[in-house]
């Protein structure tokens, strides 16, 4: 990854908004959630949601697709990863220190 889109990363995750759309997206799974599920679960606008969900899609951490009438977002899990590698790259002058992220191997 490079310096540039992790920083981008984690300036959207740097929101209180959409960190909190993020993990919930993180929890629910590759499902992900429909749009208006994400709204009512952190209590947000419609317009507020869509503008933090424009947000996290645009630097790659979320993905929405379309089914039927309803717009369904999920955690992009292998940019997320990407993300913690980046994060801890060359950690502990290459030693094993730090505990796995907790994923699954479908996130992996």
């Amino acid at each position: 990854m490079e310096t540039l889109a992790a920083s981008e990363s984690l300036a959207a995750l740097g929101h209180e908004t959409r960190l909190a759309i993020f993990r919930a997206l993180v929890q629910a799974g590759p499902e992900g959630l429909k749009a208006g599920a994400i709204g009512e679960m952190l209590g947000l606008a419609p317009a507020t949601l869509s503008f933090h969900l424009a947000q996290l899609s645009r630097v790659g951490l979320i993905r929405g697709r379309q089914e039927s009438r309803f717009i369904f977002y999920s955690a992009d899990y292998p940019a997320m990863g990407e993300l913690i590698a980046f994060l801890t790259d060359n950690c502990c002058q290459g030693q094993a220190c730090l505990p796995t992220a907790g994923c699954t191997p479908s996130c992996a």
